[in-house]
């Protein structure tokens, strides 16, 4: 009901402005199981689209210029299409980021209205700019007959994250986003970019998603020097093993003989990241019989290696970690996204939800002096028309 009011008020709004009726499209926000930072590590994630969603409505226009609108922040923006370039509004960097790849490309436009509305938490870990950059794709290709692939365009959007954002992401944000399917989770592997659909639909067990509230912004974050630092341990490993190209092709043998006595902060890093591909194949091997309790195990391993060894969680993360830990009502819980705020995920017996939610508010507040807040997170279908 929430996306359909969005959809409606955008729709309403548009028509207002423009005077013109829009081609509305919708992507979702996504959460990921298992398998955090491993996608820019060439490694695999287990993401899978919500129901929270971006939508954009767009309609063309006369002239070659732009005209950019965010109900969310009352802004607008508006620039010829020769102009294309970063703004000083970070919202419109993901749309602009978009238009100049699809230029970059040789596709053909013309001037355009975009409007863009939506409920996807900004700061939460659930991948805001992903879904707006594939609404932006997705929208654009198909105002503009550009008969570009599913696949192509999450590959635009994620060279707009990098080249406009200034945030060098995987390819799992986008991907979710754009491929999502309903009561399913995309097995990804970041190399070869072949995924295969999971079944998940947890009889009795919710997705439930607890929100620090406190707001991470990777391009100032320690994202992109995470990044550096696992590609500084690859170095290290290819002066004895030059066949590694990256540390999905690593082992711990190999970082313990070659990267821990140079670097242990490098070596930390490394280590997390060869360690969570073998949880995430693990947590699939799990998944596929059943066997939930260990899924939840290895999504508390992940918390643990991304707050000691990894170092991108913060004290709010962990301490929600830690409450639900020994809860037999949660299978399993970790931070999501990339770090330093945002929210957990956790697997919640769907009687018990109540109750915990009310617990961990107390708690939460009494100890961090901050509001939690919650969402059931229902897996639903990737990019698309919707008007």
């Amino acid at each position: 009901m929430a996306g359909q009011t969005l959809q409606a008020e955008l729709e309403s709004s548009f028509k207002n402005r423009y005077q013109k009726d829009p081609l509305i499209v919708r992507s979702p926000g996504r959460v990921n199981i298992i398998g955090e930072h491993t996608d820019y590590n060439d490694g695999f994630v287990l993401p899978a689209a919500i129901d929270k969603n971006i939508f954009v409505a767009v309609s063309k226009r006369e002239d070659d210029s732009i005209n950019l609108v965010s109900q969310e922040f009352n802004e607008e923006l508006e620039i010829r299409l020769k102009d294309i370039n970063r703004s000083e509004k970070q919202w419109a960097n993901y749309i602009l980021g978009v238009v100049d790849q699809l230029l970059k490309n040789k596709y053909t436009l013309s001037g355009f209205n975009l409007m863009i509305h939506g409920d996807v938490p900004i700061g939460a870990g659930l991948s805001s700019s992903a879904a707006v950059e594939c609404a932006t794709a997705f929208a654009l290709n198909e105002l503009f007959q550009l008969q570009i692939d599913k696949l192509d365009m999450v590959k635009m959007a994620q060279k707009a994250e990098h080249e406009y954002a200034g945030v060098k992401v995987g390819i799992m944000d986008m991907f979710a986003s754009m491929f999502g399917k309903e009561d399913s989770v995309i097995r990804l592997d970041c190399r070869s970019l072949e995924y295969k659909y999971e079944p998940f639909k947890l009889e009795g067990i919710k997705i439930v998603l607890l929100n620090t509230n406190v707001k991470h912004s990777l391009s100032t974050s320690q994202y992109n020097v995470r990044r550096q630092q696992c590609e500084q341990g690859v170095e290290l490993v290819k002066k004895k093993y030059p066949n590694v190209i990256n540390l999905r092709d690593a082992t711990l043998a190999m970082l313990d003989e070659t990267v821990a006595p140079v670097d242990p902060v490098i070596y930390k890093r490394c280590k997390y990241v060869v360690e969570e591909n073998q949880r995430l194949l693990d947590a699939c091997e799990a998944l596929e019989r059943g066997d939930i309790a260990t899924l939840g195990q290895k999504m508390y391993g992940s918390h643990k290696g991304l707050s000691v060894e990894y170092e991108v969680s913060c004290r709010e993360l962990d301490f929600l970690v830690d409450k639900v830990r020994n809860n037999p009502n949660v299978l399993g819980a970790r931070m999501m996204g990339g770090g330093f705020g945002g929210c957990t995920i956790n697997l919640v017996k769907e009687e018990a939800i109540g109750e915990l939610i009310k617990e961990l508010s107390v708690a939460y507040a009494d100890t961090m002096s901050r509001t939690l807040t919650h969402y059931i997170a229902v897996i639903n279908s990737g990019t698309s028309v919707v008007s």
